[in-house]
C-alpha cells in the first residue's frame, strides 16, 4: 500500500519517512533494506560528481546516464538524495507529476472497466479522466466503432456518454443468440452500429435460392438520439420504431417485451398480416403455392410465431472453432428442407466427425437437433456418371458402409464383457475380441489418415444425383472432392419416433456441401452463410459442447 501511496503522490509525507530514515542510521540500525533505500542507492549509482564522466568510486553504477547529465544542474546531497534547491527540472517522483498528455495516452490504453477506479484516486485523474480522446478509444477498441467519433459528439452526445451509457451497460447483450420460438428457433446477431445497438434477425433466403444472401429484418433497437439515456425500442410490426424494454434474465440469457403491441397489429385484421408475412418470408402469395401439405405448414408457422409479439427470450450460442485438420472451415450454412423451406444450420467438428445443428427448425426436426452426423472415418468412392444414376447402386454402396458401422458399435457394446471374460480365462491361445475391436480402431484410424491426406491436395470427380431423388434446387454443383458416409435425423410431426437414417455426405467445395437422404429419397444442399458476424467468439471445445447440449435440451 506504501508504495501505490508514493506512485500516486498520496498517503505519508516522503521527507518524514527519510526523516525517520536518517534518525534511525544515527542511532546505528541495520536493519534490511526496504523500497525507499533502494532508491537512494539508485539514486548514488546515478550520480556524477562532476561532468558526468563516470560512477563513484565504491558506488555500483546501475542506471546509465545520471539525472545531473539529463537536467544539468541537478545535485546530489550526502545522504544521496535529490537536492531541493537546485534549479533543474527535478524527476517525478509519482504518477501523478506526469505530464498531463502522457497521462492521457496512460489512461487510454486501460480497459474501460477500470477507468472508474482510476478516477477515484484523486481529482486531477477524475478531470483528466473526461478528455474525449481516453473514450473515444475505448469506443473503437473495444466496440469496433468504424464511423468518425467526432461527427457522433457534434450531435451533443460525447464518446464518455456513448460509452458509459449504451456500449458498457448493453455489451453483455452484444453477439449470436437463439430466440425461443418453439421448434421454429432463429438467428439474431446483435451489433453496434453508430449510435444505435440493433438486434437483426437473419432470415434465410426465398425458397429455393439457397446461395442468395441472407435476409434481416431488425427486432429491437437501443440508441441516445432523444435523450441523454438509452432509450429501447421494439421495431416489429409495420408502424415504426415504438417503446420496448430489455431485461436480462440470467447470464448468456435475456428477454424483450414489447410495450405497445397494438403498433404490430394492421388495419385489414389478421388476413391482411399474414399475406405480407407471406410475401416477407417466403416471397410469395399463398395462390402461388400448390402444394397444399406446404401451405398448412406456413399457416402453422404464421399463427405459432405471430403470437409472441416479440416478446422473446433469448440464449446465447457461439461459432465453432476451427481446427487446421478440419475438412472444410466449420461455421453457418443455410439449407434446403423440402416443404419446410430453408433451414440454418451449424456445422462442428468433433474429432473425426463431422455435425450440423439446426439452429432454424420445423414442427418434424426443431431447432438445437442434430440434423446430420458425418462419420470421416468411412469415405465412400463413388461409382462412374451411368452407375451414378442408379440409385438402388448407390443406395447398396451407402447400406454397406451402414451395416459395418453397425457392426463395430456391437462390438464395442460387447467388447466389456468379452474382455473381461478373457481376462478370467488367463493365458488363452485365440485372439480376444478386444483384440479385434483393436485391430478395427487401427483400420478406422488408418482410413482416417488416408482421408487426411486427401484433403491437403483435393481432387474433383463427376457427380450427379441418382434418377428419383428430389431436389428444391437443381442447380447443384456437377463436381464434387470426397463423400463421407453419414446419418441424417427424421421423425414424425412433433418430433414424434425420431430415427437417425443412413445418407450420403458430398463435399463440393470450401462454401458447399449436400446430403442425399437415402429413406426419404431426397437431396439438402447447404451453402455457406458469409455475413460478417462481430462477437460471435468461438470458445473452446468443451464449452461449445457444452452449447450444443443445452440447445438440444430446450427443444426436445
Amino acid at each position: 500500500m506504501a508504495v501505490c501511496a508514493r506512485l500516486c503522490g498520496v498517503g505519508q509525507s516522503r521527507r518524514c519517512r527519510r526523516r525517520q530514515r536518517h534518525n534511525q542510521q544515527d542511532q546505528g540500525s541495520d536493519s534490511d533494506m526496504d523500497e525507499e533505500e533502494e532508491e537512494r542507492i539508485v539514486g548514488k549509482g546515478r550520480f556524477d560528481a562532476g561532468a558526468c564522466g563516470g560512477p563513484e568510486r565504491g558506488v555500483a553504477a546501475t542506471a546509465g546516464p545520471s539525472d545531473a547529465c539529463e537536467y544539468g544542474s541537478g545535485r546530489v546531497n550526502t545522504g544521496g538524495f535529490l537536492d531541493r534547491t537546485s534549479t533543474g527540472p527535478p524527476h517525478p517522483q509519482s504518477l501523478a507529476e506526469l505530464p498531463p498528455e502522457l497521462l492521457v495516452e496512460i489512461f487510454s490504453l486501460l480497459p474501460g472497466t477500470t477507468l472508474s477506479n482510476v478516477a477515484l484516486v484523486c481529482k486531477k485523474f477524475r478531470q483528466l479522466l473526461k478528455t474525449e480522446t481516453i473514450w473515444r478509444r475505448r469506443c473503437i477498441e473495444e466496440f469496433g466503432m468504424r464511423e468518425d467519433l467526432r461527427k457522433v459528439e457534434a450531435r451533443g452526445v460525447t464518446s464518455q456518454d456513448l460509452y458509459v451509457k449504451l456500449l458498457y451497460p448493453y455489451r453483455h447483450i452484444l453477439g449470436l443468440w437463439q430466440p425461443d420460438i418453439g421448434p421454429y428457433g432463429g438467428l439474431l446477431n446483435v451489433v453496434v452500429d453508430g449510435l444505435f445497438i440493433i438486434g437483426w434477425m437473419y432470415l434465410p433466403p426465398h425458397d429455393p435460392r439457397v446461395e442468395d444472401p441472407m435476409r434481416r429484418r431488425p427486432l429491437f433497437q437501443i440508441h441516445m438520439m432523444e435523450s441523454n439515456k438509452a432509450t429501447v425500442e421494439c421495431m416489429y410490426g409495420h408502424k415504426g420504431p415504438h417503446k420496448g424494454d430489455i431485461q436480462t434474465v440470467k447470464k448468456d440469457e435475456f428477454s424483450t417485451k414489447c410495450n405497445q403491441t397494438d403498433h404490430h397489429r394492421m388495419p385489414g385484421g389478421r388476413q391482411e398480416e399474414f399475406r405480407t408475412w407471406l410475401e416477407e418470408e417466403w416471397g410469395r402469395t399463398l395462390e402461388e403455392i400448390f402444394h397444399e401439405h406446404m401451405q398448412e405448414l406456413i399457416l402453422m408457422k404464421f399463427i405459432y410465431t405471430s403470437q409472441y409479439d416479440n416478446c422473446l427470450t433469448y440464449r446465447r450460442i457461439y461459432l465453432p472453432p476451427a481446427k487446421p485438420s478440419d475438412l472444410l472451415q466449420p461455421g453457418l450454412f443455410k439449407g434446403t428442407y423440402g416443404s419446410h423451406g430453408l433451414e440454418i444450420v451449424m456445422l462442428s467438428f468433433h474429432g473425426m466427425s463431422a455435425r450440423a445443428t439446426k439452429l432454424t427448425g420445423d414442427p418434424n426436426v426443431p431447432a438445437g437437433q442434430l440434423t446430420l452426423d458425418v462419420n470421416l472415418c468411412r469415405p465412400v468412392v463413388l461409382p462412374d456418371l451411368e452407375q451414378q444414376c442408379n440409385i438402388e447402386e448407390l443406395s447398396r454402396l451407402v447400406m454397406g458402409v451402414h451395416e459395418e458401422v453397425q457392426r463395430e458399435q456391437e462390438q464395442k457394446e460387447n467388447g466389456t464383457s468379452a474382455t473381461g471374460r478373457c481376462a478370467a480365462e488367463g493365458a488363452c491361445g485365440g485372439s480376444s475380441a478386444a483384440e479385434e475391436i483393436e485391430s478395427d480402431h487401427g483400420a478406422c484410424s488408418d482410413s482416417c489418415d488416408s482421408s487426411h491426406s486427401s484433403r491437403s491436395n483435393p481432387e474433383t470427380q463427376p457427380f450427379v444425383l441418382p434418377m428419383g431423388v428430389m431436389a428444391r434446387n437443381e442447380e447443384y454443383p456437377r463436381t464434387c472432392r470426397k463423400c463421407f458416409y453419414g446419418t441424417g435425423l427424421i421423425a414424425g410431426h412433433g418430433f414424434t419416433s425420431p430415427e437417425r437414417t443412413p445418407g450420403l455426405f458430398v463435399l463440393f467445395d470450401k462454401d458447399r456441401f449436400g446430403f442425399i437422404w437415402l429413406e426419404l429419397k431426397s437431396f439438402s444442399l447447404y451453402s455457406r452463410l458469409t455475413d460478417n458476424l462481430p462477437h460471435a467468439h468461438a470458445p473452446d471445445l468443451e464449452r461449445f459442447e457444452a452449447m450444443l447440449r443445452n440447445m438440444q435440451s430446450w427443444t426436445s
